[in-house]
């Protein structure tokens, strides 16, 4: 069985700086894309970062230049470090990851979510 735990969620003040923490666990062949998604009450999932395993990234035009994803294959972990956070970044944020099992199943796996909440 694979899980996606993360950490790091929680309040800050516009301007501040929060780090996501991802790690995937349990019978895992192989990951490929890792990536973070948000939501916020009454609005649609949407893609913020992800990273492939080779180190490819592509952002959502909204966090260009504050965000940075990054890769610990070696932990199967996925990072998000957000900067210049503002307002609008409030959300719940997922973790996402593409993973073969030792099923060998491939498909997409959903973290718990971690609440993220900036303030004004």
């Amino acid at each position: 069985q694979v899980q996606l735990v993360e950490s790091g969620g929680g309040l800050v003040q516009a301007g501040g700086s929060l780090r996501l923490s991802c790690a995937a666990s349990g019978s895992i062949l192989s990951i490929y894309a890792m990536g973070w998604y948000r939501q916020s009450p009454g609005k649609q999932r949407d893609l913020v970062a992800a990273a492939t395993s080779g180190g490819s990234a592509n952002y959502a035009d909204s966090v260009k230049g504050r965000f940075t994803i990054s890769r610990d294959n070696a932990k199967n972990t996925v990072y998000l470090q957000m900067n210049s956070l503002k307002p609008e970044d409030t959300a719940v944020y997922y973790c996402n990851a593409n993973i073969l099992a030792g099923t060998w199943t491939r498909r997409d796996y959903w973290g718990q979510g971690t609440q993220v909440t900036v303030s004004s």
